[in-house]
């Protein structure tokens, strides 16, 4: 299901126009990603956990000259489903 999909999927469930629904949707994300940035974690009872995690410097290598090379740090973000989102397992 892509986003297109779920706010029709979700218009239609709720009778808010797709406008509205689509809106809604962009306000989450940008709150979440903003959340997320400042180091916080987002828990949404019943869906999951968004929380930030740092990855270490490694090493890596370039597939093509065989080179060692360094991989920086960075920041990634992480999910963990709640009890009622585990549906592959």
């Amino acid at each position: 299901m892509n986003k297109k999909e779920l706010v029709q999927v979700i218009s239609e469930k709720t009778g808010v126009n797709r406008e509205t629904v689509s809106s809604v949707i962009n306000d989450m994300h940008e709150t979440i990603v903003r959340t997320l940035k400042k180091g916080d974690t987002v828990r949404i009872a019943g869906f999951g956990t968004f929380y930030p995690l740092e990855r270490k410097p490694r090493k890596g290598r370039n597939p093509k000259t065989g080179e060692v090379i360094q991989i920086p740090a960075r920041n990634v973000t992480r999910f963990r489903p709640g009890k009622n989102t585990k549906v592959l397992t």
